[in-house]
């Protein structure tokens, strides 16, 4: 069986892609799991540490031109882990190249797959940005979608090509939207939510993290760990139990900047907790506050999915799976 991810390169799709090798097959239709012969990633850069397995081939391109994705994409093509796209601070900075990647991107790949006409299990990781304006204190999976960001309409807009394509039976699509995922490694991102992996990564880096929102703001977060291992399961679940509803809200932990702070200073102490900074950006605080805060996430619980118990086992795993010494002094 072939696997494709694109945005195999970048954070998420690299993590993805080692826990699939790891795994070694995948569960994607009647007859239970198969093994992965092949695993393509797909991203602008190539993809690295994947040297000497012989089942990942790293392709390089531009996802929105028909040539790559008729290279990436064949008969014998499973499953497609949709990830590649321009994040929601650089989309509404850069509004063309956002609905070229976001939205058209996709189009383009639902339609190569319409082409061949295998019907492959297509992963699509959507947001919580798809929500906005005035909504219910517990947003479900069936809450209308009212995006108040481009990132959040190109995002909304792909949900819904990918549910009709499944509904014309031209690909088998289950979209996962995705809580803020804390904390990614590595320097700053143009995410509008960077901050909440800044808050942690930096301080316990020795360095000052500059929070751009207010302390009583609240979003919902995952960790890596966990979105991995909800990608996996909501690829693997059967067509049947999704029905015509194929957005899941994942599960993920509800918290305020403050109380964040509050869990980075349980694990990691005082010290470490002090080295935050506020300074306010509207822009980015208007664009984050537009996002729920909370969801019911009674049907991904009951479809088998999970979240982290808490913001402070969030900052825990990220220090185990980082191997992060929290500098105290």
């Amino acid at each position: 069986m072939k696997v494709l991810i694109t945005g195999g390169a970048g954070f998420l799709g690299a993590r993805l892609a080692r826990a699939l090798l790891s795994r070694g097959e995948l569960t994607v239709a009647e007859g239970g799991a198969q093994p992965i012969d092949e695993l393509a990633l797909l991203d602008v850069a190539a993809a690295t540490g994947f040297e000497g397995d012989a089942r990942v081939k790293v392709m390089t391109g531009d996802i929105a031109q028909p040539a790559v994705l008729d290279a990436a994409i064949d008969r014998d093509t499973a499953a497609i882990f949709h990830l590649a796209a321009i994040v929601s601070g650089q989309a509404e900075a850069e509004f063309e190249l956002g609905m070229r990647i976001n939205l058209d991107a996709s189009r383009l790949l639902l339609e190569r797959c319409r082409a061949l006409g295998h019907r492959p299990r297509v992963v699509f990781t959507s947001s919580v940005a798809v929500y906005g304006g005035v909504m219910p204190e517990l947003v479900r999976d069936d809450t209308a979608l009212n995006p108040q960001s481009s990132y959040g309409t190109q995002k909304a807009v792909a949900e819904l090509l990918l549910s009709d394509y499944t509904r014309r039976g031209f690909v088998d699509g289950r979209v996962l939207r995705l809580p803020t995922i804390s904390v990614r490694p590595g320097r700053p991102n143009a995410a509008t939510t960077s901050f909440a992996s800044g808050i942690v990564r930096e301080p316990l880096n020795g360095e000052t993290a500059v929070i751009p929102v207010p302390r009583d703001l609240r979003i919902w977060l995952l960790s890596p760990r966990r979105a991995i291992d909800c990608l996996i399961a909501g690829c693997e679940l059967d067509s049947n139990v999704l029905g015509t509803q194929r957005a899941v809200n994942l599960p993920g932990v509800s918290a305020s900047v403050d109380e964040m702070l509050a869990a980075l200073r349980e694990v990691a102490g005082d010290a470490v907790a002090a080295r935050i900074e506020f300074r306010a950006d509207e822009r980015i605080a208007r664009i984050v506050g537009s996002f729920p805060a909370q969801w019911d996430t009674t049907r991904a619980r009951s479809l088998g999915l999970e979240g982290d118990a808490s913001f402070a086992e969030i900052i825990r795993r990220y220090i185990e799976d980082e191997g992060i010494r929290p500098v105290a002094g």
